[in-house]
């Protein structure tokens, strides 16, 4: 049976964490980089506790402290906001005017110095978010290949623009030209792929960006301040160590920032936009909230549905925007389901990040724990159990899954974004009322749905896809690959995001043209022939 102190035990005592996998040392940062130039901090820092905790020989456990940032505040994120508006120039500075093959050369650069440090970044994806060593890997390399399948992107976007067009007796060039200043915010269940996959397409199409890190997941930008600071122009990419509530919002009142990049929750992106004097001047590309729902029909393959429904779900412990967070299940079914499910539950291998095959690892603090506890309680109370044999134990940052069902209306479960490793369910009679659920919705990220009918298959998903921006057939919802598009509806997300989708996102349409006459022709023949414009230009990028 799993309960409090067997979960404690999972946790290595002292001389228990492999060596391989131990962090060389701690990470006590204390410079930033504004201007191209390196800072040093002297003020106050936060302590950075892992996940993962240690047993001690009193028995408790106690979260390990694996370094510190600094806690800086408005002048500091004045500073950071005016080197990036200074390096911007108002579209005059060397990055926006620079050939776009310049900008991709020094991309090129920065990821050659990412790749040389993969390793210590690896081992701080996992030691500060408690991912698995195999997940922290694989978002180290998906990332790298986000940014190449971007370069490629940007290239054949420029290609594609090198060339005159004539209509009507005009004579035009048209370019995608970047917007202006960014303030780029990632979340930290993928610090570095969410973050890169906003911060890589702004840096391509030219702007300068101030780069705030996520609560959780600071520490593993460090190994990349040097690539950074060396691979492009001063003022480029400048980085603000410092609570959101204090510095964003005094940032976006200066009225100094262009793009507003975030990945987080509605309710914070409805109050940062609102603190811009000229809301229609800024841009939002915004990854949000989701509660996403499998529908599964009276036909479903319950073995596959089952096996999707559990990666959905319990993936890095269901902290993705993409997880599978409320299960509809036809009542024919429910009860088959549910015996599944739980066994599939009770076969996951539960311990520290580093263990091969392990899928539940520690949240990233005890409140996220005690969320978990209090939803729990809030359904129990309200007419619900805890299907699962050990479900809802935990010890500190150690959290059991637990399927949860009935779920219903009025249960904190039924409609808020639990970001954890509880597996909420419901049935239904009439897929009316599965469909009503997606509709009533506040979010409209994506949707799963599981069957066999083409008939109801296809009757489902001509509504479905003017809720959601996803439907997936017989699968779980995921992100990937990253050529397709990447968005929500309601208030799951603002713009979309795709090697190609963010690319126009952190860009706008310019163009230079002139009437069709002899003397038209010899002016931008010139231009060409001689160099004298990064814009107009018919060069090709091999």
């Amino acid at each position: 049976m799993t309960d409090t102190e067997n979960l404690k035990q999972l946790f290595p005592g002292a001389n228990e964490i492999p060596p391989e996998h131990r962090l060389a040392s701690p990470v006590h940062q204390r410079t930033y980089l504004v201007g191209g130039e390196f800072r040093t901090w002297g003020g106050e820092c936060k302590t950075v506790l892992s996940p993962i905790c240690e047993r001690q020989a009193d028995g408790s456990v106690r979260q390990l402290e694996i370094g510190s940032y600094p806690v800086m505040g408005e002048a500091e994120s004045d500073a950071a906001l005016d080197a990036a508006v200074s390096a911007y120039d108002n579209g005059r500075g060397e990055w926006p005017t620079m050939p776009v093959a310049k900008r991709i050369a020094c991309m090129q650069d920065f990821v050659r110095q990412m790749v040389a440090q993969r390793q210590e970044i690896v081992n701080l994806i996992m030691w500060e978010i408690g991912k698995s060593l195999a997940d922290s890997q694989k978002e180290f390399d998906r990332t790298v290949e986000y940014i190449v399948a971007t370069i490629e992107a940007v290239r054949t976007l420029d290609n594609n623009a090198s060339r005159f067009e004539i209509a009507e007796g005009t004579i035009g060039q048209i370019r995608r030209t970047p917007l202006g200043v960014v303030l780029c915010m990632g979340p930290y269940n993928y610090p570095l792929n969410e973050t890169f996959a906003t911060l890589i397409p702004a840096l391509l199409m030219g702007n300068t960006v101030v780069f705030k890190p996520p609560q959780y997941g600071t520490l593993l930008f460090w190994p990349l301040m040097q690539a950074f600071c060396s691979a492009f122009p001063r003022g480029v990419i400048n980085t603000i160590y410092a609570p959101g509530a204090v510095v964003v919002p005094h940032m976006l009142a200066s009225g100094k920032i262009d793009v507003l990049a975030l990945i987080g929750s509605s309710k914070v992106a409805d109050h940062l936009k609102k603190q811009h004097p000229k809301s229609h001047r800024l841009r939002a590309v915004l990854g949000l909230d989701a509660k996403n729902a499998a529908i599964v029909l009276p036909d479903a393959d319950l073995e596959l549905t089952v096996r999707e429904c559990l990666l959905g779900a319990l993936s890095f412990n269901g902290q993705r925007c993409t997880a599978l967070k409320m299960l509809i299940v036809h009542r024919s079914l429910v009860d088959e389901f549910l015996h599944r499910i739980t066994k599939a539950v009770g076969q996951l291998k539960i311990g520290m990040p580093w263990e091969p095959g392990v899928s539940i690892t520690p949240l990233p603090g005890l409140h996220r724990t005690a969320y978990m506890t209090e939803a729990i309680e809030d359904a129990k109370a309200k007419g619900a159990r805890v299907v699962n044999q050990g479900g809802g134990a935990y010890c500190a940052t150690l959290y059991y899954p637990a399927v949860v069902y009935p779920v219903k209306e009025g249960m904190k479960l039924y409609r808020e974004e639990q970001f954890g490793p509880l597996v909420p369910v419901m049935a239904y009679e009439d897929v009316e009322e599965a469909l009503a659920y997606v509709i009533s919705s506040d979010h409209g990220q994506q949707v799963s749905v599981f069957g066999s009918d083409p008939v109801q298959i296809g009757a489902l998903v001509d509504p479905l896809v003017n809720q959601v921006c996803r439907v997936n057939l017989n699968c779980q919802c995921q992100r990937g690959p990253d050529v397709f598009p990447f968005a929500g509806r309601k208030d799951s997300a603002e713009g979309t995001l795709s090697v190609n989708d963010a690319l126009r996102a952190f860009s706008i349409r310019s163009m230079v043209a002139a009437r069709q006459t002899p003397a038209s022709k010899r002016l931008l023949d010139d231009i060409v022939r001689d160099h004298r414009s990064n814009f107009i230009n018919t060069g090709f990028i091999l």
